[in-house]
């Protein structure tokens, strides 16, 4: 989980769950199923474009809306490898971390642009744009945060925790 690379896909701000899984879609809660249709919304045929190791881009306020874990399920289950965005919704982010989806926050992320090839050292707290030659700091992943990715999410997490 270390250094990441991958194809960036960009989006705008205040790109709901709606948006990244649409509800007409939410009569399973298969994560194979949900992949099919993450962001088919925002941009028809998304997940057949994608590659596995992609990242999202986007601006502010990225996944707003309702609560439903489905949308950082959809996401990771799609190949999204990072959503980078200058802001998250707060059920969101707690959302993201709990099935284990990275997600970072770059206030200055403007200049990545879609099609960028970037590299995420997360350990470090940098990104580098590989097309564009910058470099990017994004706000510290608190450490139970941290935790949970490094096992795959809460579940994950609680499993071996609790249950040794």
């Amino acid at each position: 989980m270390d250094i990441l690379s991958g194809n960036v896909w960009r989006f705008e701000d205040n790109i709901d769950t709606d948006l990244i899984i649409a509800a007409r879609y939410l009569n399973t809660s298969n994560p194979k199923e949900l992949a099919k249709y993450v962001m088919e919304d925002s941009r028809s045929g998304f997940a057949n474009i994608i590659s596995n190791g992609d990242m999202i881009v986007a601006g502010e306020n990225f996944g707003c809306g309702s609560s439903r874990e489905h949308a950082p399920i959809a996401l990771k289950e799609a190949g999204i490898s990072v959503v980078i965005a200058k802001s998250f919704a707060r059920i969101f982010y707690r959302n993201a971390f709990n099935v284990g989806l990275i997600i970072l926050e770059v206030p200055d992320s403007d200049t990545i642009k879609e099609g960028d090839d970037i590299e995420v050292d997360i350990s470090n707290g940098i990104i580098n744009n590989r097309t564009n030659k910058c470099t990017y700091s994004f706000k510290e992943i608190p450490e139970f945060m941290k935790q949970l990715l490094e096992v795959g999410g809460l579940i994950n997490y609680s499993k071996k925790r609790f249950l040794k």
